[in-house]
């Protein structure tokens, strides 16, 4: 992946509009102004992921509110101008904790896009509350008046290469128990992460289920994520038999081993004190280890759970 260096005041001629660069977000993402004043996100790469993203916007934004849309293109340097929302995911809930309408709000919205993408057999890889932006506006019981699911760029067929060879995917924290074994993963790995971030939001504060105690770059960082999985969402099922190798199986036999009965944190078993026994029950019928046990987007979609909003 080829970084493209921009300056702040540059500008760009796109196939609609013309835009100039301003403060850069990220290494391939930066804020833009359009002719009319408007602020847009510039994202700039030499990668196939950028017209992989291009491609994946092309087919699903005009199907649903609900996926971040790209609004022009610029050939040189390869460039695409998307939407600029408010706020995303990981800050709006560190900030201040969602309500638990809030959090339906958000998670049918999330549900809605997924649905879309997996009727087709398109993998996010990588659901996050970063990957999920928003818009406020002056509602007192919702903040939220949009919702956005972005980042498309890694989003592949789950008969693809990657899926099946068990590519390394999305964030560790959020990575589902099969991604981080290299086994072959699909759209259920997404509703892995889905869940993963469902329980950060409605705990908020910055609050992450599977985060590690060592460094992010730290050589077991990976294998402490799959320990704690296992000691809040196992034991690891039988029917793993079925799905993984010897090798695998010999890496799962060591994480039980090395999680005594002190360590394990059962999730089905948290108090009503600390989550609501509606919440808990709903996440506990998506956080299963095998993935062929979860529920797809639009049975989520479907659940008594999402009555009310």
């Amino acid at each position: 992946m080829t970084a493209v260096l921009l300056k702040a005041g540059e500008v760009f001629r796109g196939k609609t509009g013309i835009y100039t660069i301003g403060k850069q977000l990220q290494e391939t993402v930066w804020l833009a102004s359009n002719q009319s004043k408007e602020t847009v996100v510039f994202k700039s790469v030499r990668h196939w992921r950028l017209q992989n993203e291009r491609d994946i916007l092309m087919r699903y934004q005009s199907k649903t509110p609900y996926i971040r849309p790209f609004l022009d293109e610029i050939d040189e340097p390869p460039a695409l101008i998307l939407k600029h929302l408010d706020d995303d995911l990981l800050h709006a809930s560190a900030t201040k904790t969602l309500t638990r309408h809030e959090v339906k709000f958000v998670a049918r919205r999330v549900l809605e896009a997924l649905s879309l993408l997996h009727r087709d057999g398109f993998v996010h890889t990588d659901i996050k509350p970063s990957n999920v932006l928003v818009n406020y506006g002056n509602d007192e019981t919702n903040r939220f008046t949009d919702i956005q699911l972005c980042d498309f760029e890694s989003t592949v067929k789950d008969d693809s290469k990657y899926a099946l060879e068990g590519a390394q995917i999305g964030t560790a924290m959020f990575r589902s128990p099969e991604a981080h074994l290299e086994m072959r993963w699909g759209t259920p790995t997404d509703i892995w992460s889905f869940g993963t971030m469902l329980i950060s939001l409605i705990y908020g504060r910055g609050f992450h289920i599977f985060k590690p105690k060592v460094p992010i770059d730290h050589e077991d960082y990976g294998v402490e994520v799959l320990l704690k999985q296992y000691r809040c969402f196992g034991p690891f099922p039988l029917s793993y038999k079925e799905i993984a190798d010897d090798e695998r199986l010999a890496v799962l036999t060591w994480i039980m081993e090395n999680s005594p009965k002190e360590t394990l944190r059962p999730f089905h078993m948290t108090t009503e004190r600390e989550i609501c026994r509606e919440d808990r029950d709903f996440i506990c019928k998506i956080m299963k280890l095998d993935p062929r046990d979860r529920p797809s987007a639009q049975e989520l979609l479907e659940d008594p759970w999402f009555a009310d909003v």
